[in-house]
Protein backbone atom coordinates (compact mmCIF):
# COMPACT_ATOMS: atom_id res chain seq x y z
CA UNK A 1 0.00 0.00 0.00
CA UNK A 2 1.53 3.49 -0.19
CA UNK A 3 2.04 5.70 1.84
CA UNK A 4 1.91 8.55 0.26
CA UNK A 5 -2.13 8.07 -0.40
CA UNK A 6 -3.74 10.70 2.42
CA UNK A 7 -7.09 8.85 3.66
CA UNK A 8 -10.55 10.91 2.90
CA UNK A 9 -11.55 13.45 5.71
CA UNK A 10 -14.33 11.91 6.88
CA UNK A 11 -15.10 14.31 9.21
CA UNK A 12 -15.49 16.96 7.46
CA UNK A 13 -17.38 15.81 4.98
CA UNK A 14 -20.32 14.67 7.26
CA UNK A 15 -20.33 18.30 8.98
CA UNK A 16 -21.61 19.27 5.81
CA UNK A 17 -25.18 18.43 5.89
CA UNK A 18 -24.93 19.89 9.12
CA UNK A 19 -24.31 23.14 7.99
CA UNK A 20 -26.93 23.02 5.08
CA UNK A 21 -29.35 22.64 8.18
CA UNK A 22 -27.64 25.44 10.19
CA UNK A 23 -27.75 27.66 7.49
CA UNK A 24 -31.21 26.72 6.40
CA UNK A 25 -32.51 27.64 9.97
CA UNK A 26 -30.65 30.43 10.07
CA UNK A 27 -32.13 32.13 6.91
CA UNK A 28 -35.71 30.59 8.70
CA UNK A 29 -35.04 33.05 11.83
CA UNK A 30 -34.27 35.58 9.58
CA UNK A 31 -37.43 35.42 7.23
CA UNK A 32 -39.43 35.44 10.63
CA UNK A 33 -37.59 38.20 12.56
CA UNK A 34 -38.35 40.16 8.87
CA UNK A 35 -41.51 39.10 9.25
CA UNK A 36 -42.74 40.08 12.54
CA UNK A 37 -40.88 43.72 11.92
CA UNK A 38 -43.62 44.13 9.29
CA UNK A 39 -46.34 42.53 11.42
CA UNK A 40 -45.25 44.54 15.02
CA UNK A 41 -47.45 47.26 13.96
CA UNK A 42 -50.19 45.57 13.56
CA UNK A 43 -49.76 43.24 16.40
CA UNK A 44 -49.19 46.48 18.61
CA UNK A 45 -52.56 47.53 18.10
CA UNK A 46 -54.36 44.93 17.52
CA UNK A 47 -52.85 44.31 21.23
CA UNK A 48 -53.81 47.22 22.56
CA UNK A 49 -57.09 47.56 21.18
CA UNK A 50 -58.46 44.23 20.75
CA UNK A 51 -56.35 41.67 23.13
CA UNK A 52 -55.68 43.57 25.84
CA UNK A 53 -59.19 44.36 26.46
CA UNK A 54 -60.19 40.83 25.59
CA UNK A 55 -58.50 39.77 28.72
CA UNK A 56 -59.52 42.69 30.78
CA UNK A 57 -63.05 42.18 30.33
CA UNK A 58 -62.35 38.10 31.15
CA UNK A 59 -60.86 39.09 34.43
CA UNK A 60 -63.40 41.67 35.51
CA UNK A 61 -66.44 38.63 34.54
CA UNK A 62 -64.65 36.83 37.73
CA UNK A 63 -65.17 39.96 40.31
CA UNK A 64 -67.37 42.33 41.82
CA UNK A 65 -66.15 45.82 41.40
CA UNK A 66 -66.76 49.09 42.77
CA UNK A 67 -67.97 52.41 40.88
CA UNK A 68 -64.36 53.24 39.76
CA UNK A 69 -63.70 49.82 37.89
CA UNK A 70 -61.19 48.60 40.64
CA UNK A 71 -61.83 44.69 41.66
CA UNK A 72 -62.99 44.27 44.64
CA UNK A 73 -64.36 40.64 45.78
CA UNK A 74 -63.36 37.35 43.84
CA UNK A 75 -66.74 35.59 42.87
CA UNK A 76 -65.54 32.88 40.60
CA UNK A 77 -68.18 31.98 37.99
CA UNK A 78 -71.17 33.52 40.12
CA UNK A 79 -72.16 36.24 37.65
CA UNK A 80 -72.11 33.80 34.95
CA UNK A 81 -74.57 31.64 36.66
CA UNK A 82 -76.69 34.64 38.16
CA UNK A 83 -77.03 35.98 34.14
CA UNK A 84 -78.38 32.56 33.05
CA UNK A 85 -81.15 33.00 36.27
CA UNK A 86 -81.65 36.17 35.34
CA UNK A 87 -85.19 37.01 33.21
CA UNK A 88 -83.71 40.01 32.46
CA UNK A 89 -81.13 38.73 31.10
CA UNK A 90 -82.97 35.89 29.21
CA UNK A 91 -85.40 38.54 28.00
CA UNK A 92 -82.13 40.15 26.77
CA UNK A 93 -80.88 36.89 24.96
CA UNK A 94 -84.04 36.54 23.20
CA UNK A 95 -84.87 40.01 22.10
CA UNK A 96 -80.82 39.93 20.31
CA UNK A 97 -81.87 36.47 18.59
CA UNK A 98 -85.44 37.90 17.17
CA UNK A 99 -83.33 41.55 15.97
CA UNK A 100 -80.63 39.19 13.96
CA UNK A 101 -83.67 37.51 12.93
CA UNK A 102 -85.52 40.46 11.41
CA UNK A 103 -82.13 42.12 10.04
CA UNK A 104 -79.88 39.48 8.65
CA UNK A 105 -82.21 37.63 5.59
CA UNK A 106 -84.05 40.52 5.21
CA UNK A 107 -81.25 43.32 4.63
CA UNK A 108 -79.03 40.27 2.39
CA UNK A 109 -81.72 39.47 0.25
CA UNK A 110 -82.55 43.17 -0.29
CA UNK A 111 -79.04 44.11 -0.70
CA UNK A 112 -79.03 41.19 -3.45
CA UNK A 113 -82.57 42.71 -5.17
CA UNK A 114 -80.85 46.03 -5.64
CA UNK A 115 -77.63 44.77 -6.86
CA UNK A 116 -79.26 42.52 -9.42
CA UNK A 117 -80.65 45.36 -10.52
CA UNK A 118 -77.73 47.91 -10.43
CA UNK A 119 -76.43 45.32 -12.62
CA UNK A 120 -78.04 44.86 -15.39
CA UNK A 121 -76.97 47.51 -18.27
CA UNK A 122 -79.17 49.88 -18.63
CA UNK A 123 -78.52 53.72 -19.27
CA UNK A 124 -78.45 55.92 -16.44
CA UNK A 125 -78.29 52.92 -13.93
CA UNK A 126 -74.95 54.88 -12.35
CA UNK A 127 -77.08 57.27 -10.49
CA UNK A 128 -79.50 54.66 -8.99
CA UNK A 129 -75.67 52.53 -8.33
CA UNK A 130 -74.94 55.95 -6.34
CA UNK A 131 -78.55 56.09 -4.79
CA UNK A 132 -78.60 52.20 -3.70
CA UNK A 133 -75.32 52.79 -1.89
CA UNK A 134 -75.58 56.08 -0.29
CA UNK A 135 -76.60 54.53 2.78
CA UNK A 136 -72.80 53.54 3.01
CA UNK A 137 -72.11 57.26 3.77
CA UNK A 138 -74.11 57.54 6.80
CA UNK A 139 -73.15 57.29 10.28
CA UNK A 140 -75.18 55.62 12.80
CA UNK A 141 -76.31 58.64 14.58
CA UNK A 142 -77.25 60.20 11.68
CA UNK A 143 -79.07 57.65 10.11
CA UNK A 144 -80.88 57.23 13.32
CA UNK A 145 -81.92 60.24 14.09
CA UNK A 146 -83.22 60.44 10.63
CA UNK A 147 -85.78 57.55 11.39
CA UNK A 148 -86.26 58.67 14.58
CA UNK A 149 -88.37 61.86 12.81
CA UNK A 150 -89.95 59.43 10.61
CA UNK A 151 -90.87 57.64 12.97
CA UNK A 152 -92.55 60.39 15.23
CA UNK A 153 -95.88 59.63 16.49
CA UNK A 154 -97.61 63.14 15.09
CA UNK A 155 -95.44 64.73 12.82
CA UNK A 156 -93.64 61.60 11.15
CA UNK A 157 -93.87 60.07 7.67
CA UNK A 158 -94.89 57.43 8.38
CA UNK A 159 -98.05 57.96 10.29
CA UNK A 160 -99.27 60.96 8.26
CA UNK A 161 -99.52 57.93 5.56
CA UNK A 162 -101.29 56.20 7.59
CA UNK A 163 -103.27 58.26 8.73
CA UNK A 164 -104.03 59.02 5.08
CA UNK A 165 -105.45 55.63 4.07
CA UNK A 166 -108.06 56.42 7.50
CA UNK A 167 -106.08 54.32 9.79
CA UNK A 168 -104.80 54.92 13.74
CA UNK A 169 -101.68 55.94 14.21
CA UNK A 170 -98.84 53.39 15.07
CA UNK A 171 -96.79 53.92 18.36
CA UNK A 172 -93.69 52.46 16.45
CA UNK A 173 -91.05 53.16 19.50
CA UNK A 174 -93.00 53.36 22.23
CA UNK A 175 -95.05 49.88 21.53
CA UNK A 176 -93.26 46.57 22.59
CA UNK A 177 -95.56 45.20 19.72
CA UNK A 178 -93.42 47.47 17.48
CA UNK A 179 -90.41 48.92 18.91
CA UNK A 180 -87.99 46.23 17.37
CA UNK A 181 -89.39 46.07 14.31
CA UNK A 182 -89.10 49.93 13.73
CA UNK A 183 -85.30 49.29 14.66
CA UNK A 184 -84.91 46.40 13.09
CA UNK A 185 -85.65 48.61 9.49
CA UNK A 186 -83.43 51.26 10.33
CA UNK A 187 -80.81 48.61 10.90
CA UNK A 188 -81.38 46.89 7.34
CA UNK A 189 -81.72 50.74 5.96
CA UNK A 190 -78.31 51.54 7.11
CA UNK A 191 -76.73 47.91 6.12
CA UNK A 192 -78.02 48.13 2.71
CA UNK A 193 -75.19 50.49 1.26
CA UNK A 194 -72.00 48.05 2.42
CA UNK A 195 -73.90 44.91 1.07
CA UNK A 196 -75.25 46.38 -1.98
CA UNK A 197 -71.36 47.17 -2.93
CA UNK A 198 -69.87 43.79 -2.03
CA UNK A 199 -72.68 42.15 -3.62
CA UNK A 200 -72.71 44.72 -6.68
CA UNK A 201 -68.81 43.87 -7.64
CA UNK A 202 -68.87 40.49 -6.98
CA UNK A 203 -71.62 39.88 -9.50
CA UNK A 204 -69.20 41.93 -12.46
CA UNK A 205 -66.89 39.51 -11.37
CA UNK A 206 -69.13 36.36 -12.99
CA UNK A 207 -67.95 35.94 -16.58
CA UNK A 208 -70.44 36.78 -19.40
CA UNK A 209 -69.25 34.03 -21.07
CA UNK A 210 -71.50 31.93 -19.04
CA UNK A 211 -74.42 33.68 -19.86
CA UNK A 212 -74.15 33.67 -22.97
CA UNK A 213 -73.90 30.00 -23.18
CA UNK A 214 -77.06 29.91 -21.63
CA UNK A 215 -78.33 31.92 -23.55
CA UNK A 216 -77.91 29.98 -26.63
CA UNK A 217 -79.61 27.36 -24.81
CA UNK A 218 -82.70 28.83 -24.34
CA UNK A 219 -82.42 29.68 -20.26
CA UNK A 220 -85.09 32.49 -19.05
CA UNK A 221 -83.99 35.17 -17.25
CA UNK A 222 -84.76 33.00 -13.51
CA UNK A 223 -83.16 30.24 -14.90
CA UNK A 224 -79.87 31.99 -15.07
CA UNK A 225 -80.41 33.63 -12.07
CA UNK A 226 -80.74 30.71 -10.23
CA UNK A 227 -78.33 28.25 -11.92
CA UNK A 228 -75.69 30.96 -12.92
CA UNK A 229 -75.75 33.91 -11.13
CA UNK A 230 -76.90 32.51 -7.51
CA UNK A 231 -74.45 30.28 -7.39
CA UNK A 232 -71.15 31.92 -8.72
CA UNK A 233 -71.98 34.98 -6.27
CA UNK A 234 -72.18 32.04 -3.22
CA UNK A 235 -68.61 33.07 -1.92
CA UNK A 236 -69.84 36.73 -2.17
CA UNK A 237 -72.91 36.23 -0.11
CA UNK A 238 -70.95 34.12 2.17
CA UNK A 239 -69.01 36.43 3.02
CA UNK A 240 -71.86 39.30 3.22
CA UNK A 241 -73.80 37.04 5.67
CA UNK A 242 -71.47 36.57 7.91
CA UNK A 243 -70.02 40.32 8.21
CA UNK A 244 -73.47 41.29 8.54
CA UNK A 245 -74.63 38.37 11.26
CA UNK A 246 -71.73 39.95 13.23
CA UNK A 247 -72.73 43.13 12.93
CA UNK A 248 -76.04 42.92 13.90
CA UNK A 249 -75.42 41.48 17.13
CA UNK A 250 -73.33 44.39 17.69
CA UNK A 251 -75.81 46.93 17.13
CA UNK A 252 -75.94 49.86 20.13
CA UNK A 253 -75.97 53.14 18.11
CA UNK A 254 -79.36 52.93 16.92
CA UNK A 255 -81.13 50.98 19.81
CA UNK A 256 -79.21 54.22 22.29
CA UNK A 257 -80.57 56.51 20.11
CA UNK A 258 -84.19 55.46 19.28
CA UNK A 259 -85.51 53.74 22.02
CA UNK A 260 -82.74 53.45 25.07
CA UNK A 261 -83.87 50.01 25.37
CA UNK A 262 -87.20 49.99 26.01
CA UNK A 263 -90.12 50.12 26.11
CA UNK A 264 -90.71 47.67 28.63
CA UNK A 265 -87.02 46.29 27.52
CA UNK A 266 -88.30 45.34 24.68
CA UNK A 267 -84.87 46.43 22.58
CA UNK A 268 -82.55 46.09 25.21
CA UNK A 269 -80.76 43.40 23.15
CA UNK A 270 -77.13 41.72 24.68
CA UNK A 271 -74.63 44.89 23.81
CA UNK A 272 -77.17 47.73 25.40
CA UNK A 273 -77.85 45.49 28.64
CA UNK A 274 -73.78 45.67 28.44
CA UNK A 275 -73.62 49.26 28.35
CA UNK A 276 -76.41 49.71 30.96
CA UNK A 277 -74.71 47.84 33.36
CA UNK A 278 -71.35 48.97 32.94
CA UNK A 279 -71.79 52.96 32.43
CA UNK A 280 -75.56 53.20 34.49
CA UNK A 281 -75.33 51.19 36.92
CA UNK A 282 -71.38 50.79 37.21
CA UNK A 283 -71.50 46.81 37.56
CA UNK A 284 -68.60 46.52 35.46
CA UNK A 285 -68.15 42.66 36.60
CA UNK A 286 -71.86 41.57 35.41
CA UNK A 287 -71.64 43.49 32.26
CA UNK A 288 -67.93 41.90 31.31
CA UNK A 289 -69.44 38.50 31.98
CA UNK A 290 -72.43 38.87 29.45
CA UNK A 291 -69.95 40.63 27.29
CA UNK A 292 -68.09 37.02 27.38
CA UNK A 293 -70.87 35.25 26.76
CA UNK A 294 -71.82 37.80 23.71
CA UNK A 295 -68.30 36.69 22.74
CA UNK A 296 -68.98 33.01 22.52
CA UNK A 297 -72.62 33.05 21.00
CA UNK A 298 -70.90 35.31 17.82
CA UNK A 299 -68.44 32.84 17.76
CA UNK A 300 -70.35 29.63 17.86
CA UNK A 301 -72.54 31.38 15.38
CA UNK A 302 -69.98 32.13 12.96
CA UNK A 303 -68.34 28.66 13.66
CA UNK A 304 -71.72 27.16 12.48
CA UNK A 305 -71.86 29.33 9.52
CA UNK A 306 -68.77 27.86 8.50
CA UNK A 307 -69.61 24.43 9.58
CA UNK A 308 -72.59 24.64 7.24
CA UNK A 309 -72.77 27.69 4.97
CA UNK A 310 -69.57 26.81 3.13
CA UNK A 311 -70.15 23.37 2.14
CA UNK A 312 -72.85 25.16 -0.35
CA UNK A 313 -70.38 27.87 -1.60
CA UNK A 314 -69.36 27.29 -5.28
CA UNK A 315 -65.69 28.61 -5.71
CA UNK A 316 -64.90 29.05 -9.59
Amino acid sequence: MNPNLQQPDVSTNSNKPLDKKRKKRVKEWKLFGEGMVYLFPALLILGVFLFYPMVKTLYYSFFITNPRGDTVVFVGLEHYIELFKSSNFQNSLIQTLKFVLYTVPTGVIIALFLAVIANEKVKGIEFFRVIFSSTLGVSVAAGASIWLFMFHPSIGVFNNIVQTLGLEAIPWLTSRQWALISVSVTTIWMGIGFNFIILLGGLQNISQDLYESALIDGAGYFARLFKITIPMLSPTLFFVVTVTLINSFQSFGQIHILTGGGPNEATNIIVYSIYKEAFEFSRFGTASAQAIVLFFFILVFTVLQFKVGEKKVHYQ
